[in-house]
């Protein structure tokens, strides 16, 4: 009995550390993500710039 209750121990104990390293990688994904978004977009919007060419091809409006 003695022998079970170790290994339920040991195997409570893997599961909380697995939890824990679990929770830590995502927050370091998110924090990750959240560097690379900035850089990505600028500071700009998400649509981007909208380039002035096209503007002969619509009326004006009234």
């Amino acid at each position: 009995m003695f022998a079970y209750e170790l290994h339920r121990m040991h195997h409570a104990e893997l599961i909380r550390e697995a939890a824990a390293r679990r929770l830590s990688h995502e927050a370091a994904g998110a924090t990750r993500g959240l560097r690379l978004f900035g850089r990505r977009h600028g500071g700009h919007d998400a649509e981007g710039r909208v380039s002035d060419g096209d503007r002969g091809r619509f009326a004006r409006a009234a």
